[in-house]
């Protein structure tokens, strides 16, 4: 038996198929006198339901980014437990070897693969118990366990984290009481000054004189490694390091370590931009082997440090430039990293392209031929702003520099595969 429809029928029906877009194009049931259309293709209604799906899988996506953010913060507090330990018991051994200024033989010193057994010796405590850094190295305890257990260890659970803080500066403190290693008088402060300056001219060479840089600075940083302006350039040959090998495991390892004396090196004072701008380019590069919200974390980090480079030496055009490049990202995040960057943040990071060009224009103005890559972001610049022209004029200027870095002839590649693309 039909069903008969009625007039009220029929016009509640059209209401709701005028505010409604129906998906199947078919009788509701078997019988019905009625045949709905579609307002939609069904091209259109296959767009629609993809277009849903890629919602739905992107907020399953954030979902899973959020739960993994709750369960690091639910880790953090055990961690920073962790560190402090670790601390407080670094300076524990350090009280108790103070007591024994004099080294003994080691008969496993020249078998260990520990890079602090190559440091130079000129002036400096010949103990490899410890660096100036505040790095034990390898088997460096052994020369004492049989003395350390003799002493009593009564009162070591009450240091307190100010001696926590001042860690490394006692173990400069090695050798005697009555010798400071680090007085400098003209001849030391002479040979300092000419290290630093070799570190700085192998630093700007090939990656081969980066590698004599790195090992430089290493076989150093007993005599040195109290000094801020000798920490970050070891950071800084770290970030050298990073940016030659192409091992993702030896990558993030140069990062960490690198991100460890650029922070030990702003630990000396909070007035050295090398510091900072070191310190903010080892962050990120240790955040692409993270998850994205340690990546949008670092962003800020990045961002701070920057900032405050530029503050102490507004000068300085490298800081510019990794102020553009930041900008740049920040105006081109997905948007995923946007919604991830929401849930962490009352404010998520914010920057246009107009800003990148301006940072990436005064890095250029202030030193001109400064980066290959900084000309090259600045024709993207331009071309996101709809100036094709000045686009163009860019890219020729920044086909004009040489390739002296690895970034360099990465850059020199994506100019090459622009080219290509704009050809076609």
């Amino acid at each position: 038996m039909q069903n008969s429809v009625g007039p009220h029928e029929n016009a509640e029906t059209q209401g709701h198929h005028n505010q409604v877009l129906l998906i199947r194009q078919a009788p509701m049931e078997a019988g019905d006198g009625i045949t709905y259309t579609t307002l939609l293709t069904r091209e259109e209604q296959v767009e629609v339901l993809n277009r849903l799906d890629f919602v739905l899988k992107n907020i399953i996506e954030l979902r899973k980014e959020v739960e993994e953010l709750k369960n690091s913060l639910q880790s953090l507090a055990g961690e920073i437990i962790g560190e402090v330990k670790s601390h407080l018991e670094e300076t524990q051994k350090v009280t108790r070897r103070r007591r024994y200024p004099f080294p003994r033989e080691r008969s496993d010193s020249t078998g260990s693969s520990s890079i602090y057994f190559t440091a130079s010796s000129r002036g400096a405590n010949t103990d490899d118990g410890e660096s100036e850094g505040g790095y034990t190295t390898a088997n460096a305890e052994s020369d004492y366990d049989r003395e350390s257990e003799r002493e009593s260890e009564e009162g070591e659970d009450e240091v307190s984290c100010e001696t926590v803080k001042t860690a490394r500066r006692d173990s400069l403190d090695l050798v005697n009481e009555d010798e400071t290693v680090l007085v400098f008088d003209s001849t030391t402060e002479e040979e300092f000054g000419q290290l630093l300056q070799q570190a700085d001219q192998l630093h700007s060479g090939n990656n081969q004189e980066k590698r004599e840089g790195f090992q430089l600075l290493l076989n150093n940083k007993l005599v040195y490694g109290d000094q801020q302006d000798f920490l970050w350039r070891l950071a800084r040959a770290y970030s050298d390091l990073y940016e030659i090998t192409e091992d993702a495991d030896e990558k993030k390892s140069y990062a960490s370590d690198g991100k460890e004396e650029a922070e030990a090196a702003l630990q000396k004072g909070d007035q050295s931009a090398e510091g900072h701008q070191w310190y903010a380019i080892l962050c990120g590069q240790f955040s692409e082997h993270e998850s994205i919200q340690k990546r949008i974390q670092a962003g800020y980090v990045f961002k701070e440090h920057v900032d405050k480079a530029i503050a102490l030496k507004p000068d300085d055009p490298k800081s510019y430039y990794l102020l553009g490049r930041w900008c740049y990202q920040i105006a081109h995040l997905g948007w995923l990293e946007r919604k991830t960057a929401s849930a962490l943040y009352e404010a998520p990071p914010t920057a246009t392209v107009h800003d990148a060009l301006q940072n990436l224009l005064k890095a250029e103005e202030l030193s001109p031929g400064f980066s290959k890559a900084g000309r090259v972001y600045i024709s993207k610049c331009y071309r996101d702003l709809g100036n094709n022209s000045a686009a163009v004029q860019w890219m020729n200027l920044a086909s004009e520099l040489p390739v002296i870095t690895n970034e360099d002839e990465k850059i020199k590649r994506e100019m090459e595969e622009m080219q290509g693309i704009s050809e076609e």
